[in-house]
């Protein structure tokens, strides 16, 4: 891997939310970048994006994109249901691979991906952009030499959508599809599960999980996952989707050690045994993460990268063995065989 002397040439697989509000965006302030093409396979949509931001081409298919395009980075920003040999062909390419978080609903899939990324021998990265936060980096420092005994992360919602309200155009919308979006505790779980990690430094080695679903209800009201630590430490994650106006403010994450706890309120501040340790400033974490991984491809030098792809599937395998926890009744999953298997 040399470092690039020219425009950095970048394809975006993908024209949802994320590429429009956040990526695009960030990537188009940053010097001596190229967004050459767009795919999608809404054609419109990824026409209509191209002429929003000055795209010269546009596809429907990831594979034509990667044959006719010269890329030194694929964004790829599709669903994670949607998923598919697209990245692993980039990377056996050579093209460097942002992932949009989930990585996959399955393991098979991600392991795929990260294999092609390991044999391509190119630089990769999953978009954990609150790592590059420094509030959450601050958590990191003062948990450093603490020995954690138990971590909590829990999301209190608004009810989702019942069934019948939902209009019967939508209902073909990946977003209602348990199989496909996974609710809030795989959206969002995986970041949970990425952020303890990243404060805490260990890794998940069991996982069990349950969940209230009623039928009238297009996503679970609720569902509680307990999982292990290699140190043998526990974490709680709850999200519970039961009323717009939530109990008293409690932090997100609680983080208890051997003499005390730590509470890390999104986005505000840090407080340790109820003492407010540290105040957070405006900070965009998604331009940070953006930055850091073009300049990284760029430099050809990945030291100032806070994860890769490979280090995502020890964040996505806790929460889809959860998942599968809680199809299998609440049956404790080894996690690591899991994620192998």
């Amino acid at each position: 891997m040399q470092p690039i002397d020219r425009p950095v040439r970048i394809g975006v697989y993908g024209a949802g939310n994320f590429a429009r509000r956040t990526h695009i965006p960030n990537l188009l302030k940053l010097p001596g970048v190229q967004i050459v093409a767009l795919c999608d396979i809404d054609a419109g949509k990824a026409q209509a994006m191209a002429k929003e931001f000055s795209v010269p081409r546009t596809y429907t298919d990831g594979h034509a994109m990667l044959q006719h395009e010269d890329l030194d980075i694929l964004y790829s920003i599709v669903p994670a249901f949607a998923r598919s040999d697209v990245e692993a062909e980039a990377a056996a390419r050579g093209v460097h691979l942002f992932s949009e978080k989930p990585q996959a609903t399955d393991m098979a899939t991600a392991r795929r991906i990260d294999q092609a990324i390991q044999e391509g021998g190119v630089l990769s990265t999953v978009c954990y952009r609150e790592r590059y936060r420094p509030l959450f980096q601050e958590a990191r420092r003062l948990l450093a030499d603490r020995e954690i005994v138990h971590a909590r992360f829990q999301s209190p919602r608004p009810l989702p959508q019942r069934e019948a309200d939902i209009p019967a155009e939508q209902r073909d919308n990946w977003h209602h599809q348990m199989d496909k979006a996974g609710g809030p505790a795989f959206d969002w779980g995986v970041h949970a599960v990425d952020y303890t990690r990243f404060m805490t430094g260990l890794d998940i080695t069991a996982a069990q999980a349950f969940y209230h679903h009623p039928a009238t209800y297009n996503k679970p009201l609720s569902c509680s996952f307990n999982f292990r630590f290699a140190s043998g430490a526990t974490m709680t994650m709850t999200f519970t989707s039961a009323t717009p106006t939530p109990p008293p403010e409690e932090a997100p994450f609680l983080i208890f050690f051997e003499g005390g706890y730590l509470g890390l309120w999104m986005y505000d501040r840090i407080e340790m045994n109820g003492q407010v340790v540290y105040r957070a400033d405006d900070f965009d974490p998604w331009f940070e993460q953006d930055r850091v991984f073009v300049e990284a491809v760029r430099n050809a030098d990945p030291s100032k990268m806070l994860n890769d792809y490979r280090d995502g599937l020890s964040t996505l395998a806790p929460v889809l063995a959860g998942w599968e926890s809680a199809r299998r009744h609440g049956e404790l999953v080894d996690v690591p065989a899991f994620a192998a298997a």
